[in-house]
């Protein structure tokens, strides 16, 4: 959701759509520099948040941040800005920042694992004492960008010295065009049982939920709505139904404005909440 007049406008605008949970920028996401974060700007984010009862708002990083850059400047100007993106989304409460693992771009993939692994040490080392933490998005593999094999998460993850400051934030669009099949519920199964495999199903603390635009195993990154896209409904509805992640936040990813004069982020949760199963009353009791 936008910030736009302040970072209690985008939980104003999650309560208008209808959602439960928030995600934003903490700063322009196309921006090195930051306006800094006042009293205010807290007080009133965390107001509108108990006020309007929105949960688990998340944080995105900025755009510009490549983690795995070979060049040494933009490195240690990502190190830095990742830095601050953490001390920010820790000043307003903010438990997770997404983000890509990067682009190896001129150098390698194994090479550009080592340097997220380097850079992710160095930015802990950095935040000691802050709450906030990394999620590590899958990624459609577009161009050089690491992290659209479920084997670069396990890499980073095993080898960074402080493995429980991370998480992995999963995106179905991302996943679909990175290769992962989940049409049918055993295709669903199997790539969940991949994943639990190789990275470990608890490692998954979100969910950006997004059709998308290109066929499986494009790898590109083109956002759709719920079911207009090549994914279609069906993998939806198996995630949604899924009980192992029924605590885990969901946030749309989908493209905004509006069509027949509706939010077109209410018509995809609409879509989404149709496809959750009716549970019987004695099973809720039972719980």
């Amino acid at each position: 959701m936008s910030i736009a007049g302040g970072y209690y406008r985008a939980v104003e605008l999650a309560h208008v759509a209808g959602c439960d949970c928030v995600q934003l920028f903490t700063k322009n996401n196309n921006q090195w520099r930051a306006k800094p974060i006042v009293a205010e700007d807290v007080e009133r984010f965390r107001n509108a948040l108990n006020r309007l009862k929105i949960k688990h708002p998340i944080a995105h990083d900025s755009y510009l941040i490549n983690l795995a850059a070979p060049d040494d400047v933009l490195w240690k100007r990502s190190i830095d800005a990742f830095v601050e993106e953490l001390r920010r989304a820790d000043l307003l409460g903010i438990p997770y920042v997404v983000a890509h693992p990067g682009a190896f771009t001129s150098s390698s993939e194994q090479a550009g694992l080592a340097r997220i692994i380097d850079a992710l040490d160095e930015i802990h080392a950095q935040t000691r004492g802050i709450q906030s933490r990394c999620l590590l998005e899958t990624t459609a593999g577009q161009g050089t960008n690491l992290g659209w094999k479920f084997e670069h998460l396990a890499a980073i993850l095993d080898g960074v010295r402080d493995p429980e400051r991370l998480g992995v934030c999963f995106d179905t669009c991302h996943v679909h065009a990175a290769g992962y099949a989940m049409r049918t519920e055993k295709q669903y199964r199997a790539t969940m049982a991949e994943f639990d495999r190789i990275v470990g199903l608890k490692q998954i603390k979100a969910f950006h939920l997004n059709d998308s635009k290109r066929p499986r195993g494009s790898r590109v990154d083109r956002h759709a709505h719920i079911g207009e896209g090549t994914m279609g409904v069906a993998p939806f509805r198996h995630l949604l139904n899924d009980r192992r992640f029924r605590r885990v936040p969901m946030y749309l990813e989908t493209p905004k404005g509006e069509r027949d004069g509706k939010c077109l982020d209410q018509i995809n949760l609409a879509r989404l909440r149709k496809l959750i199963a009716k549970r019987p009353a004695t099973a809720a009791k039972r719980r």
